[in-house]
């Protein structure tokens, strides 16, 4: 128990009290149990629950408990009898009310949660498919095709052919820095940029599969200069920019439409003229692998090579806008900002209560109100709580932070993964209707 709190009978309890309630999540109606009381309705709901006591903490708190009330009210028996009465049945009354509101907070509790677990099942199949890919595509191109395509076919389905999409971080029990495929974070990025402009089903389906085999080329690219570690020579530098070539001839080998092999040859060139392998400016350039480019480097940031570089989503999304602004279509880089939110997916973040937290899905409809995961400071028996911030009208965010910025106690407990992943699906409102 902290020291900074103190205890307090329940009928001193006032707006402005930053109060503790040392009870289990499911046992009082409240998404948090610490905060502080902004009306007589939370009150009145505590003193429903049955506490006698409860702790507040004075230095969080805008003002001084009631004085405890005298005990000479209690004189004579009949009045007491009467007051025990009028308490019993408006408790009664109150665990009435307060029981409902139990319920649709463990309800909503567990949609959230089960909306981001069926994404994350659906995750690992798709990079289990994606790493097959990789593997057979040379030899077993027609199967390898097939399985692209309606990996490709579902992932469009779900982003673009239905109303409101979850942008989510994988961050759960069913997946790990192992399942990450750069090809399939790129594959749902682009479409996540494609749902946010004017684009046909058909250029979809196209630009999801140069996604899905932008890279192809550097299978013919030396290992010894894809794992290299140091910087590499001019030569190898020269050898490994020579994959968007070799990809795009191997995309028109195994029989896939002449756009798609144009859009991965052009994977790499920049809007303002300095990629490669022609120079491209961004107008001499397919606008499907406009998207891929822009897609390609944020995830690049994001998880590169050498993990000790990596970036949070936020500092990449702020790092691309500020000094790589004239690399992209400028349009497409803010339609990519304003889908994955002030507060991107995987970003680490401080809230006004006080409390760490994850932002585990964003809905591009509310950039500010992302879905966050709160970690307990019960310790790892507790579980984390997940919570919609359109519905906490006294919780927000102050701050994204960077991995520096956070406490080692709570970067510990939190356990961050090394490399973000991203999967899009229906959003939890829309999927639990």
């Amino acid at each position: 128990m902290s020291t900074s709190t103190c205890t307090i009978d329940v009928n001193q309890l006032r707006v402005g009290l930053y109060v503790h309630l040392d009870l289990g999540w499911m046992d009082h109606p409240f998404t948090l149990s610490n905060f502080k009381l902004h009306n007589e309705e939370q009150i009145q709901k505590i003193k429903g629950i049955g506490l006698k006591t409860l702790r507040y903490d004075p230095k969080r708190s805008d003002c001084p408990p009631l004085p405890v009330k005298s005990n000479l009210n209690l004189i004579k028996p009949v009045l007491a009898a009467e007051q025990a009465l009028a308490h019993a049945e408006e408790s009664a009354v109150l665990a009435e009310t307060t029981e409902p509101v139990i319920d649709a907070k463990l309800l909503r509790h567990k949609q959230l949660h089960h909306a981001i677990d069926e994404s994350e099942k659906k995750f690992v199949v798709a990079s289990d498919t994606i790493k097959n890919i990789q593997r057979n595509i040379l030899s077993s191109s027609k199967q390898c095709l097939e399985q692209a395509t309606l990996l490709v076919n579902d992932i469009v389905e779900s982003t673009l052919c239905e109303g409101d999409i979850a942008i989510h971080a994988l961050n759960g029990n069913r997946s790990s820095d192992a399942h990450y495929q750069h090809a399939l974070n790129v594959t749902v990025l682009s479409m996540i940029l494609a749902k946010s402009i004017e684009i046909s089903r058909e250029d979809a389906q196209l630009l999801g599969l140069a996604a899905i085999l932008h890279d192809i080329g550097k299978l013919e690219v030396s290992d010894k200069i894809l794992l290299k570690k140091d910087p590499l020579t001019h030569g190898e530098h020269a050898h490994y920019q020579l994959h968007s070539e070799f990809g795009a001839r191997m995309v028109k080998s195994i029989g896939l439409s002449p756009r798609i092999s144009k859009i991965v040859l052009q994977h790499h060139e920049l809007a303002d003229g300095s990629g490669y392998p022609a120079g491209l400016k961004a107008e001499q350039t397919d606008p499907l692998a406009r998207i891929i480019v822009l897609a390609n480097n944020y995830d690049s940031l994001c998880n590169p090579k050498n993990m000790s570089g990596a970036k949070t989503p936020y500092e990449a999304l702020a790092y691309m806008f500020a000094h790589q602004r004239s690399k992209f279509d400028e349009d497409l880089l803010k339609r990519l900002i304003k889908s994955l939110g002030v507060y991107p997916p995987g970003s680490i973040v401080k809230l006004s209560n006080e409390q760490y937290a994850t932002v585990v899905s964003v809905n591009p409809n509310y950039p500010l109100k992302p879905y966050v995961k709160i970690h307990s400071r019960q310790g790892k028996d507790e579980e984390d709580v997940i919570v919609d911030l359109r519905e906490e009208v006294n919780i927000n965010i102050t701050a994204c932070l960077k991995h520096a910025q956070i406490p080692a106690e709570v970067l510990k407990q939190i356990n961050p993964r090394k490399r973000v992943s991203y999967f899009v699906d229906q959003a939890p409102e829309t999927a639990a209707a």
